[in-house]
């Protein structure tokens, strides 16, 4: 993400916290400066040691509310992932993932046609759709390769 983005997103936050009567903490802006800087979609743990090298004795407690109250203001999302552990996604705007099946990795993709999927009515189920994401699941080109050299031994 580059500088302008960071700050645009940084000054997003505050923005909110000050119409919402909530206060811009240091932890809560520093987790949302680490999760910004990382492009990995990370884990709640995984952002719980970067902020704890840069504020020692933060909570891990602290860090995972504070990333879910990020993500139900808008400012990160949830990603959704087929492993045992949380990951969030700096990203808020539409684009889709492609998921590896052998190490969960997560990679990001634009794509014009799946942006523009008809929205299917789900009134029937009483659900209210507000965005949705496209998975691709499949095999990374690391993990390929990876298994290509185990086969070729």
């Amino acid at each position: 993400m580059d500088v302008s983005t960071k700050e645009d997103q940084i000054r997003e936050f505050k923005r909110l916290c000050r119409e919402h009567g909530e206060r811009v903490t240091v932890q809560r802006q520093v987790i949302l400066e680490t999760v910004l800087d990382l492009d990995n979609h990370p884990s709640a743990d995984q952002i719980y040691e970067m902020v704890e090298a840069r504020l020692p004795g933060i909570a891990r407690t602290t860090v995972y509310r504070t990333l879910e109250h990020l993500t139900r203001m808008g400012i990160i999302t949830r990603a959704c992932h087929p492993g045992p552990v949380a990951r969030f996604d700096r990203r808020t705007e539409i684009h889709h993932h492609l998921v590896c099946l052998y190490c969960n990795d997560f990679i990001d993709f634009e794509d014009d046609v799946l942006n523009r999927l008809p929205v299917p009515d789900t009134s029937a189920f009483g659900f209210e759709v507000r965005d949705y994401r496209v998975q691709l699941r499949g095999i990374c080109q690391n993990c390929r390769e990876n298994r290509e050299k185990e086969v070729s031994r």
